[in-house]
């Protein structure tokens, strides 16, 4: 029987799940040697090795493929554009500058090719390509810094209303990854979700056997974003994050109920992803309503520069 373990993992982002997968551990220097090499050296190019691709890809041409890939091309230009500006300093930091490979899955950043753009636009490849390729050429080698190290830029699709703090999420205080309230995420088409199971198929998820009165001893035990800490049934404890992979839930701001009538078990969920970071349907509302894409980076990730580091990506 599963029992809730004081110690939160140190994040994996979402190994079964929707996690981004960045380590939040910051070893401070880790990167300045390979930053300070390449910077020295005016011929430097930093390419991408893609799990997966056959040959590395030059930075730019794979932050496009990422931005066209996590971000939906309707969105306003200074939100692709804060969008490109994270997943810059993502991949950066993931792959040490080059130097390590990165996998194209929600577990760290889908990544399209050429391709795969061209078979999801079809007629409209052109124009959407320009939007994104000209919010990438605008925000050309910019990365987000805290302490002059690059941070861990850490997004999701939608909150709860409010984002999750790295604390929150591992247990590990980053002072910019702090909870900000993002309630314009209620318009998301993503806000708001409803699954079903029946009992026997319920059952089948757990390693203990539930019964309708079951349902109304759960306790819910809520951390400071309003998500789900730990879910308790008498001795029985779980955490949040742990019924999300166990059940596959968009996020971890959850309620459970059983239906009597339809005899089927409810899950209603609020947000979808880890909800740390930058929310992207948050950052669409503040580009409508006029705010920058430095603006919508500096609400979501605090104590942050944004810093362009030209020297390497030509």
């Amino acid at each position: 029987m599963k029992k809730w373990l004081m110690t939160i993992g140190v994040f994996c982002l979402v190994g079964a799940l929707y996690a981004l997968p960045v380590a939040f551990s910051e070893k401070r220097g880790e990167e300045s040697p390979q930053k300070a090499q390449k910077a020295q050296d005016p011929d430097c190019k930093i390419l991408i090795e893609v799990e997966g691709q056959s040959e590395k890809i030059p930075i730019e041409t794979y932050i496009t493929g990422v931005v066209a890939a996590e971000m939906p091309v309707s969105f306003h230009k200074e939100a692709l554009k804060a969008q490109a500006i994270a997943a810059r300093t993502y991949a950066l930091k993931t792959t040490n500058y080059g130097e390590k490979a990165i996998a194209p899955t929600v577990a760290r950043q889908v990544y399209y090719d050429e391709t795969k753009r061209k078979s999801n636009w079809n007629s409209d490849f052109l124009g959407n390509e320009q939007k994104i390729v000209e919010a990438i050429e605008e925000t050309k080698g910019q990365v987000l810094l805290y302490n002059e190290e690059l941070i861990t830029a850490m997004f999701h699709s939608t909150s709860n209303g409010k984002t999750e703090s790295a604390y929150g999420y591992s247990g590990n205080e980053l002072a910019y990854l702090q909870s900000v309230a993002s309630m314009s995420d209620q318009k998301s088409p993503k806000f708001m979700a409803m699954q079903e199971w029946s009992l026997d198929e319920w059952n089948a998820l757990w390693d203990i056997k539930w019964q309708p009165k079951d349902f109304k001893r759960v306790q819910l035990a809520l951390n400071a974003s309003g998500r789900v800490e730990k879910l308790l049934i008498g001795n029985d404890v779980w955490t949040g994050r742990e019924v999300r992979t166990l059940l596959q839930l968009p996020s971890t701001d959850f309620e459970f109920s059983f239906n009597m009538d339809t005899q089927k078990v409810q899950v209603t969920t609020k947000g979808y992803g880890h909800g740390v970071g930058m929310s992207q349907y948050g950052a669409e509302a503040m580009a409508s309503s006029g705010k920058t894409a430095e603006e919508i980076l500096h609400y979501y990730y605090q104590q942050i520069e944004i810093k362009k580091i030209d020297a390497c990506l030509k």
